[in-house]
């Protein structure tokens, strides 16, 4: 990606190093039997611990206390790297919006080691980047990278991006009413029904994402030979049935949250080919 000359963001908030300073917001009340459960099955299935653990004690833990955001040092490559491409999601993100006649609140972006409070409970670096709605907050630990190209042989800095501009088509999600349309919808559906439901966001954030990178690229001429391909390689390696099936030599359909690796694919493509939000309609669709 060309990001040399792109500015950061200043949505970026530091926590790294407070790792161990504040304990399990979401899992108070609960046996540790039942949160190793939920942190097992989240990691192998990519589902937000904090959110089942908010489930499991009655919703989403207190606000974790206010503190001054820290900012990362100037010298930190990879935190450097994160900030613009947030910046990028900002540029993209209120243009699309704008035209719409709507105005794109913009998220912040967290970065963690081990563990964090948030609105929905608290954040494990196990289960990689999420985003909390209730405090419009994107949450990573940069380790994930590491873990995405040793565990899964991913790598390249816009397979990188995707996977914030993953979870910024959440946040989009959110604005636009649709999280809180499809978790009202899982209220009242089975286990099986509310798994399908997450699927279908899942890949319109993966549409989303798409829809960034054509955008940030027609405007600002960022992406480079092979970025399109690094981004199709991430997607394809953290779909449910490929982590299933190297977690556990098989795979149960019914229990899939994110998407097949080709329906991953399938819908980052459409999204980066057409670059419209309409193309992202993942709920009036057949998934194949």
């Amino acid at each position: 990606m060309r990001l040399d000359n792109e500015r950061e963001s200043d949505n970026v908030e530091d926590r790294r190093g407070e790792v161990g300073r504040r304990g399990f917001g979401a899992s108070r009340g609960l046996g540790i039997g039942t949160v190793i459960v939920v942190l097992a099955v989240s990691y192998f299935l990519g589902v937000d611990p904090a959110l089942i653990l908010g489930l499991f004690s009655g919703g989403g833990a207190p606000a974790p206390q206010s503190e001054p955001a820290q900012k990362p040092p100037a010298n930190d490559e990879m935190a450097t790297f994160v900030s613009k491409v947030l910046a990028d999601t900002e540029d993209t993100w209120s243009v699309i919006f704008q035209q719409s006649g709507r105005h794109y609140q913009e998220p912040k972006l967290v970065l963690f080691t081990g563990a964090t409070p948030t609105a929905c409970g608290t954040g494990q670096s196990a289960t990689g980047p999420f985003y909390c709605p209730l405090d419009q907050k994107v949450y990573i630990d940069l380790a994930f990278y590491q873990d995405l190209k040793a565990r899964y042989k991913v790598s390249g800095d816009f397979a990188q991006a995707y996977v914030i501009a993953h979870e910024v088509g959440h946040h989009v999600q959110h604005l636009l009413g649709i999280m809180d349309k499809v978790q009202a919808a899982q209220s009242r559906a089975s286990e099986a029904q509310a798994n399908a439901l997450s699927v279908r966001l899942e890949l319109q954030a993966d549409c989303l994402a798409g829809v960034w990178g054509y955008h940030a690229d027609r405007v600002r001429n960022v992406l480079e030979a092979g970025d399109v391909e690094e981004a199709l390689a991430a997607a394809s390696a953290i779909g449910d049935d490929r982590l299933q099936q190297q977690a556990s030599g098989y795979i149960v359909p019914d229990t899939f949250t994110h998407g097949t690796s080709a329906q991953r694919v399938h819908w980052f493509k459409r999204g980066i080919e057409s670059g419209e939000l309409r193309q992202c309609d993942t709920f009036e669709t057949r998934l194949h």
